[in-house]
């Protein structure tokens, strides 16, 4: 008896938390500065060539090396570029150097767009990281995340959008 009066508290628990983080999420949510895709050209970390709009779904993951949540999260996303075309966006973390270095370490491998001075954050109205957005094929924003999101809600999002 007392196991599953455990059990339903902890349901309950686990339900408010869920809901309280998706509405702090929402709330959080910087305004789009456009709801399609820029359709340009960047060079990444690696050194190649990325095309923003290519016709595909696509991920815009904004994160920063000296934020404990982008680090916590960064798995999910690692995982997430493995099937799917995923651009991450450094903000303020350093030159490329230390960057790759970071990337290294962690044994990351995921695209990185290194945004030294914040340019692309702004261009985006991101002041919080982590943000994702996610685009469908057309390159029109479908969904916007704000903070931790896991591997199964970031894939659940890229079965909707494809």
């Amino acid at each position: 008896m007392q196991f599953k009066k455990f059990l339903k508290e902890l349901s309950i628990g686990v339900l408010i938390i869920f809901i309280f983080s998706n509405i702090i999420s929402c709330l959080r949510q910087p305004e789009p500065f456009s709801d399609m895709l820029p359709k340009e050209e960047v060079l990444l970390l690696d050194g190649n060539r990325y095309t923003f709009h290519s016709g595909k779904p696509v991920v815009i993951h904004f994160w920063a090396s000296w934020c404990r949540v982008c680090k916590a999260e960064a798995s999910n996303i690692e995982h997430l570029s493995k099937e799917y075309n995923v651009l991450t966006i450094a903000v303020n973390s350093g030159d490329d150097q230390k960057l790759s270095d970071y990337m290294q370490a962690q044994g990351f491998h995921f695209k990185v767009l290194n945004d030294q001075n914040a340019s692309w954050a702004k261009r985006f109205n991101v002041e919080v990281f982590p943000t994702t957005f996610i685009y469908d094929a057309e390159g029109r924003l479908r969904f916007t995340e704000v903070g931790y999101t896991t591997t199964a809600g970031l894939l659940a999002r890229m079965k909707i959008v494809e």
